[in-house]
């Protein structure tokens, strides 16, 4: 079976995706309106809620999350009272062997399963930039969200898009006219021994990616506007996303 998707379909105008909204404690982008007015449903995990506080001052009441989780050690006092004064849930999540965003994406998938949508991708936003053992982890959670939801995770921040492709074949529509100039293929957490694509400009036919001998990077792509990748472990893709 061949997964078939187009990564930055969710920052479209005329996108058909249904997606759920992740908010992570940094930075939210230009893009993070659009995100948030086409998302079917909308949670902020730990202090992100204090990036949608503060971004949407003069205009909070249009911006109130689902929910709230985390062990709440970053969120402000006030920004805690203010979200919980309107109703939004806040959900306490302590287990400190996972990261706020893997207890969010707990959290977002027995919400959907209560709500029955019908929902094709998580986006979230944020998890990029900054610490690098936060960016890590953020990579970590993308390997532990396949035992937590069937659903496809990406993660955009900046100039950035993450998306964990498992073992199979995938096709990558990479023509929306937002893409950047490069993109990459990354062998986090152990070699891929068969890795095959097209559509790059630096095309792998049967090779392998391992940290200490091969990762694709500064890779861009042949202008046919499709990227397939054969994969035999999961393997990370990301793209760049125009200014």
């Amino acid at each position: 079976m061949e997964h078939v998707c187009t990564p930055l379909e969710p920052l479209l105008p005329a996108g058909n995706l249904k997606y759920c909204l992740v908010i992570l404690n940094q930075p939210l982008d230009n893009y993070f309106r659009h995100l948030w007015s086409k998302a079917l449903l909308r949670a902020c995990a730990d202090g992100g809620a204090n990036r949608l506080y503060d971004i949407t001052e003069g205009e909070r009441e249009s911006f109130l999350p689902e929910f709230i989780n985390g062990d709440f050690d970053s969120i402000r006092p006030d920004v805690r009272d203010y979200y919980a004064s309107k109703g939004c849930e806040l959900i306490s999540t302590p287990d400190q062997d996972h990261t706020d965003f893997t207890k969010c994406l707990e959290v977002l998938q027995k919400k959907i399963k209560e709500k029955d949508l019908q929902v094709d991708v998580v986006v979230t936003l944020g998890g990029l930039a900054g610490r690098f053992d936060q960016i890590m982890a953020s990579v970590s959670t993308l390997f532990q969200a396949a035992r937590i939801s069937p659903l496809p995770i990406i993660i955009l921040q900046e100039e950035s898009l993450v998306y964990l492709l498992q073992p199979g074949k995938h096709k990558l529509h990479v023509d929306t006219g937002m893409e950047g100039d490069w993109c990459g293929l990354i062998p986090v957490g152990q070699p891929c021994n068969r890795v095959t694509t097209t559509g790059l400009k630096w095309n792998l036919t049967n090779h392998a990616l391992a940290f200490g001998t091969l990762v694709s990077t500064s890779n861009t792509y042949d202008g046919s506007g499709v990227v397939t990748v054969e994969t035999d472990q999961p393997l990370l893709w990301t793209m760049s996303i125009k200014p």
